[in-house]
Parts: structure tokens; sequence; C-alpha cells
């Protein structure tokens, strides 16, 4: 694109030359007009193909923190379902309504001493075994520990769309007859960057890794493996921290 502006410039600036010396005298003021909004048009042009993407990564860079603020309270939400039922949960309405209710268990896990008979019945002889014990002594507001001042109510919308989150869950089989659920929750880039160059969102989708969000979609856990982190680089963690 650049080039093309360049060569434009060049192009013009002969015609130009040209045209003062084969114009009439009396005509010249209307070409230098001409010229002069062309080049106008031109150095326009050059500015806008190097401001463009630097505005685009300013503007991607905001509306992605706001998207990774949600995906990191549904991946709260998710550990929090799990280690209380042991499952994630698929439905996210459901699971808003788990988080107004739910509490994790608060243990305490000691030592004891019992007796354990390694005899019979009739010939009994009882020896002392330690043996760790798990109480549990209360329980914790999932609400008020891991969502205080955060609204988990809302974490299923996609910022400034009106577009929700998709969820999916499923199991993958870890070792040989041990499943273990997992998640991933996501959303589309055009979705996240509708309203921008249209150029520069297919390259965004397009993206390998290393400092840029890999694939088409922003997206925390995974169903190809036991993961709960999100797909973008630690540079958004950084910032939200």
């Amino acid at each position: 694109m650049i080039i093309t502006l360049i060569a434009g410039i060049a192009v013009a600036a002969l015609l130009a030359i040209l045209i003062m010396k084969f114009v009439p005298l009396k005509l010249k003021w209307l070409v230098s007009i001409v010229l002069i909004s062309v080049a106008g048009y031109l150095g326009y042009s050059i500015y806008n193909s190097i401001m463009a993407p630097i505005h685009f990564n300013i503007e991607k860079k905001n509306r992605y923190a706001k998207v990774i603020y949600q995906l990191r309270m549904i991946r709260d939400a998710q550990i929090a379902h799990k280690t209380i039922t042991g499952r994630y949960e698929k439905n996210g309405e459901n699971l808003i309504k788990f988080l107004d209710t739910a509490e994790f268990a608060i243990t305490n896990t000691h030592n004891e001493i019992i007796q354990v008979n390694k005899g019979t019945k009739w010939q009994p002889i009882m020896i002392e075994v330690e043996k760790r014990v798990t109480d549990t002594t209360g329980y914790e507001s999932v609400k008020e520990t891991v969502f205080k001042n955060r609204d988990y109510k809302k974490m299923l919308n996609v910022p400034d769309t009106n577009t929700k989150f998709e969820i999916t869950v499923g199991e993958i089989e870890k070792v040989a007859g041990l499943k273990v659920p997992v998640f991933v929750a996501k959303v589309d880039k055009e979705v996240i960057l509708k309203g921008l160059d249209s150029n520069l969102i297919y390259q965004e989708r397009e993206s390998i890794g290393g400092d840029e969000v890999r694939g088409p979609f922003l997206s925390v856990g995974s169903l190809e493996e036991v993961n709960s982190n999100g797909n973008w680089p630690p540079f958004y963690d950084r910032k939200g921290k």
C-alpha cells in the first residue's frame, strides 16, 4: 500500500513537470490547485496507511481487555462449580444461579490414631494405626469470597455487543479408563472487533501467537486438554493486575 502511494506521488510530480512545461500560463493556476489537491489526498492516504494499524491495535487491546475480564469470571465460576459438584456447567444461566447460593466447604485435616483388628473375631489382635481424617468445620459463600465486587450476573455478555459467550463442556480420557471434565468459553474475534477495518480484522483472526491472541477466537479453557488458561498473551494478565 505504501509503495503504491509513493509511486503515485512520483507520477504526480512527473505529471506536474510536464504540465508546467506545456500548459498555457493562464491555466497554470487551475492546474496548481488540482495538483495540490492530489498531493494532499496522497499525503493523507500515506499517513492513514501508517496510522490505521496503530489505531486498530490500540482499540483492539482495549476491547480484548474488557472481554478477558469477563472470561476470567466465567473461568472462576466453572472452577468453583467443579470444586463443589465435580463437573463443569454447560448452561451459563444455570452457572449464574449456582453462584447465588454456592458455598465452599471449610475443612480441617488432621491425623488420628485408631485401633485396627489385625487378628480374627475370636482372637483379636489390636494395633494402633495412624489415619488421615478430614472434617468439615463450616462453609463460606462463593459469591462473597471469589466474586466480591465483581458483577458475575453479566459475565455471559460479550462487552459492547449483543452477543453472549459460547460455553461448551466435555470429557477427555487423560489416562486409560479415567475421564476428566473440561470446558471452553469463547467468542469470535470478528464479533469483538466489529466496526474496525475488515482487512485488519481478517489478519487478526489469522494470528499464530507470539504477542497476539492465537487463532480466530478469544477463549478460556480447552476441550482437547486439561487446561483452564486463556489463549491470550501474558500482557493482558499483567495489565489486569
